[in-house]
C-alpha cells in the first residue's frame, strides 16, 4: 500500500524538480530580461531627452521626437515577444505540446479575431502613426477620436503601437486608442503662429491703433527673450470685424513650434499695458470749437432727418 502511494508522490516531487522548476525559471528569465529591456529603453529615452534639454534648441527637433516615440514602440514590441516566446516554452517544458495546440489556438484566435478587431485596428493605425511621424514625444496636439465632439488637446506623453497618452492643459491624462483618431491636428511641427485680436471702441482713432501696435511687435521682436521664439517681427493685419460699440484688430506672429501660446500671452500683456500708457491718444477725442466728432455727426443725422429727436 505505502509503495502504491509513494509511486504518485515521487512522480510529483520529481515533476516539481524537473519541469515545473525549469517553467519557474523560464518565467523568472523572461521577468528580468523584460526588465532589462525596459531600463535600457528608460535609459535611452533619458538620453534623448537630456540632449534636447542641454542643447542650445529652443524645441525638440523632429527627429528627436520620432527617436523617443520609436523607443517606447520596440521597448514595448521587445517585451511582448520576450513574453510569448517564455510562455510557449514554459508550456513546452511542462509535456504540453506545443504543435498540439495550433488547431485549437487557430479556432480560438478566430473566435478572439471577431471580438479584438479593435485592438488590431489599433496596433495597424499606431504602426502608421510612428512610420508616418504624424506626430511624436512632446508634441502639442488635438486628436479628434470617433464619435468625440470635443478633440483631445494636449501634450504627447506616450505613444506605443495601441494608445497615445495626453497630457491637457489642465493636467488631466486623456489616453487615446489609435485606432479610433479620425484627425490629429498637430501644434508643433515646423512653425506656428500666435493670434491676438485687440477689441478697442469703435470711436476709436484705427489708424492710431495701427501704429501702436506695430510699436508693441517691434519691441516685443527686440525682446532679447522673445526675439529667441519668433521667426520675424509680429504683423499687424488691420480690423478683423466690426459691432456696434467695437471693432477688434488682429495681430499675427510666426513663432517656433509649440511656443505660440507663450509668445500669444506676452504679447497680449504688452498690447494691454500699451493700452493702458496710450489710452487717451487710442481714442478719436478730437474736438472743434468744444463740439466732439461725435457730438457733430448727431448733429448732421437730426437735420438730415428734419430736425427730429
Amino acid at each position: 500500500m505505502n509503495v502504491l502511494a509513494a509511486g504518485p508522490v515521487t512522480d510529483f516531487f520529481y515533476w516539481l524538480r524537473g519541469p515545473a522548476l525549469d517553467a519557474l525559471l523560464i518565467v523568472l528569465g523572461a521577468l528580468l530580461v523584460a526588465r532589462l529591456v525596459s531600463w535600457a529603453g528608460n535609459r535611452i529615452t533619458d538620453r534623448i531627452d537630456a540632449a534636447a534639454t542641454d542643447s542650445d534648441a529652443l524645441v525638440r527637433s523632429e527627429a528627436a521626437k520620432h527617436r523617443h516615440s520609436l523607443t517606447q514602440v520596440l521597448t514595448w514590441a521587445a517585451i511582448v515577444l520576450i513574453w510569448s516566446i517564455a510562455i510557449i516554452f514554459a508550456l513546452d517544458r511542462l509535456g504540453l505540446p506545443v504543435t498540439g495546440l495550433v488547431a485549437p489556438a487557430t479556432v480560438l484566435g478566430v473566435g478572439l479575431g471577431f471580438g479584438a478587431q479593435r485592438v488590431v485596428g489599433d496596433v495597424l493605425a499606431g504602426f502608421f502613426l510612428i512610420t508616418e511621424r504624424q506626430y511624436g514625444f512632446g508634441d502639442v496636439v488635438a486628436i479628434q477620436v470617433v464619435g468625440g465632439m470635443e478633440p483631445a488637446s494636449g501634450t504627447v506623453e506616450d505613444v506605443t503601437l495601441r494608445i497615445t497618452r495626453v497630457r491637457s492643459v489642465d493636467g488631466e491624462v486623456v489616453i487615446v486608442p489609435n485606432g479610433q483618431i479620425v484627425k490629429v491636428t498637430n501644434l508643433s511641427r515646423d512653425w506656428a503662429r500666435a493670434v491676438v485680436d485687440v477689441p478697442v471702441p469703435a470711436t476709436a482713432d484705427v489708424a492710431r491703433v495701427q501704429e501702436v501696435l506695430r510699436e508693441v511687435g517691434k519691441q516685443a521682436y527686440d525682446s532679447p527673450r522673445l526675439h529667441k521664439l519668433l521667426l520675424d517681427a509680429p504683423t499687424v493685419m488691420g480690423v478683423e470685424s466690426l459691432a456696434l460699440d467695437e471693432v477688434n484688430l488682429r495681430v499675427v506672429a510666426r513663432t517656433l513650434p509649440g511656443k505660440q501660446f507663450d509668445v500669444g500671452r506676452d504679447l497680449r500683456a504688452r498690447v494691454a499695458l500699451a493700452r493702458s500708457r496710450e489710452g487717451v491718444s487710442l481714442r478719436a477725442t478730437a474736438v472743434q470749437d468744444g463740439v466732439s466728432i461725435q457730438d457733430e455727426a448727431m448733429a448732421e443725422d437730426r437735420a438730415r432727418t428734419g430736425g427730429a429727436a
